[in-house]
């Protein structure tokens, strides 16, 4: 399961800030994304055009969706298929 954390990059290796669950000595692929810092104002531009790849704030702007809504879209989902969601994955799954 992928897991982000933070890290600090010291003498050639990464020191994870906090625990990481994976198996001694396992492959893994890191993407590095330095967190910005006063000295790095000529980055200005690479910081603004990889802000999409940061995690969604605790704040989201969305609404909460109403029980009608909810509703209205299980319905309309609920007759897309005559068979279940479960019976359609497992036919996917071979």
């Amino acid at each position: 399961m992928p897991q982000v954390i933070n890290a600090i990059y010291k003498q050639g290796f990464f020191h994870p800030l906090e625990p990481i669950f994976i198996k001694e000595k396992q492959t893994v692929r890191i993407l590095i994304i330095a967190e910005k810092t006063n000295n790095d104002a000529d980055n200005d531009n690479y910081y603004n055009n990889i802000e999409w790849l940061t995690l969604p704030s605790n704040k989201p702007d969305v609404k909460p969706v109403s029980n009608k809504e909810r509703q209205r879209i299980a319905d309309i989902l609920g007759k897309a298929s005559s068979k279940p969601v479960s019976e359609m994955i497992i036919e996917d799954r071979g």
